[in-house]
């Protein structure tokens, strides 16, 4: 039975990455891909998946409201789909994480999702949320905090961390992946025993 996963992690961890090779491997076996990415802040109508090593390929891009079962079964009924991948997932309605898990219940084709599990906050992300909750399959992907440790959180450094703001940011290159423990100086929620260096006031 084909499954919903979600593989998430913070800044750096090189998801993009493993969804376009795992992409390429079913296409490369002659199975047919249908890729997602965040439409939030994009122009157009074309969308672009690409990682921070070069790797890239166009990719749906799906907005609040868009209802992915139907685009999916839709495009499933002219040329068959063997699966799924969704890039930032993070900005998933959580309808549209129903809607992927329908697609795996009721299509019979995997969905892989790709994204942030919290934001700058360390708040979830709606879409991160819903995942978690009803996946069948939790994926960490992991990555390391300048100190060596795991990187389970992030922040927005401009000058110094930000406090507040927007949850979503335009562009890969404003999160920083930090541990815990540094995270939470940086936001000041703990005595500055040992900071990376963003947020020195």
């Amino acid at each position: 039975m084909a499954k919903l996963y979600f593989h998430y992690a913070t800044m750096n961890a090189g998801k993009t990455t493993m969804l376009l090779q795992a992409s390429y491997n079913y296409r490369e076996r002659g199975m047919a891909t249908m890729l997602f990415v965040a439409g939030h802040y994009r122009k157009g109508d074309t969308g672009l998946i690409s990682s921070r090593i070069g790797l890239e390929t166009e990719a749906e891009m799906f907005r609040d409201g868009d209802d992915l079962f139907a685009r999916v079964a839709d495009h499933h009924e002219h040329t068959a789909v063997h699966c799924v991948f969704v890039d930032e997932a993070q900005f998933l309605e959580e309808e549209q994480v129903w809607q992927l898990a329908r697609i795996a219940d009721r299509l019979n084709i995997p969905v892989m999702c790709y994204g942030l599990r919290t934001d700058f906050q360390g708040k979830l992300f709606s879409g991160s949320r819903a995942l978690l909750a009803i996946a069948d399959d939790l994926r960490e992907v992991r990555t390391i905090c300048s100190c060596g440790r795991k990187a389970t959180m992030v922040v927005r450094p401009d000058g110094k961390v930000a406090r507040q703001g927007e949850q979503v940011a335009i562009g890969k290159d404003v999160y920083v992946s930090l541990c815990r423990r540094h995270w939470e100086e940086e936001m000041g929620r703990a005595a500055p025993e040992d900071f990376i260096g963003f947020a020195k006031t």
